[in-house]
């Protein structure tokens, strides 16, 4: 699947953001973040020039959930978009709004990021008049003023949107050879899956998190939301998953053998060595 130029803004862009997720959301003290935080309190960490002063350390100073989160380009979009370039600093009566307007448009971003994805997918052709349309509706709601967007009825639009990506899924899905499994929410924190032959399977919402899933088969799967914090995905094959994003990587362990969709990067942290081989007889998953 190659990445359309939608996708590409719907990335962060730190350097046109005025550090709004360091600011906007709470943080509970955790494995995740060392210190509690409130909502809408910048994060002691973050410069005047709305920089992380710890960027290059954050896992070693007890900060990962800060290096796997995700806006989707919400950020620069409310920053230079939604407040024209103003921020919260100098205008500090804009805190509040665009604190608020922050995790609606992050929500919106995500929706457009997965129905450009799906709009790539070359099995999607049924369906290909109604992503363009719900595309357009997200992207508008999105280019709203600051009130039109907290207007918004973001879970009604989800599940619009979620009906019609499952419609994707199965399209997607009903390509892959042998039987399918059907995973969605499954717990499967640390499961031996080494080695499994997971095409076309449905890991929407799985909690994956241990999980060993190297040298496993995952093209066509379905991993929408699936938790995958502290996955083993060495040499595993994840080359035509659909709806992996790039902060499902970055919480999991991979290596150099591991196989990515073209549109995402390999995370700096992942080892560099490839999995051993597995056993020609495969493993499913555990039901």
């Amino acid at each position: 699947m190659a990445e359309s130029p939608v996708a590409r803004e719907l990335r962060a862009d730190c350097a046109n953001c005025f550090g709004l997720c360091c600011v906007a959301p709470a943080f509970a003290a955790s494995a995740d973040f060392a210190i509690d935080k409130p909502a809408g309190h910048a994060c002691p960490n973050l410069r005047t020039d709305f920089r992380c002063g710890i960027h290059t350390s954050l896992r070693e100073k007890g900060f990962p959930g800060c290096t796997v989160f995700d806006c989707f380009g919400a950020g620069q979009q409310i920053s230079q978009i939604t407040f024209g370039g103003r921020d919260w600093r100098r205008s500090p009566e804009l805190a509040k709004p665009m604190f608020d307007v922050f995790p609606v448009m992050r929500q919106l971003h995500e929706l457009l990021y997965y129905l450009t994805e799906a709009l790539g997918l070359v099995s999607v052709d049924p369906l290909r008049g109604e992503l363009a349309a719900l595309i357009a509706v997200t992207s508008g709601f999105a280019e709203g003023s600051p009130e039109e967007v907290l207007a918004v009825d973001l879970p009604r639009h989800r599940g619009e949107v979620n009906d019609l990506l499952l419609r994707v899924s199965s399209l997607v899905r009903a390509g892959a050879p042998g039987k399918r499994l059907e995973r969605r929410g499954a717990d499967l924190i640390g499961a031996k899956l080494r080695g499994a032959d997971l095409r076309g399977a449905n890991l929407r919402g799985a909690y994956l998190i241990g999980a060993d899933l190297r040298g496993a088969d995952l093209r066509m799967a379905d991993l929408i939301g699936a938790d995958c914090r502290g996955a083993e995905l060495g040499g595993a094959d994840l080359s035509s998953s659909i709806f992996l994003i790039q902060s499902q990587l970055d919480s999991a362990r991979g290596d150099a053998a591991t196989k990515l969709p073209p549109s995402l990067t390999r995370p700096a942290h992942w080892g560099a060595s490839a999995a051993r081989p597995v056993a020609k007889g495969r493993s499913r998953a555990r039901r």
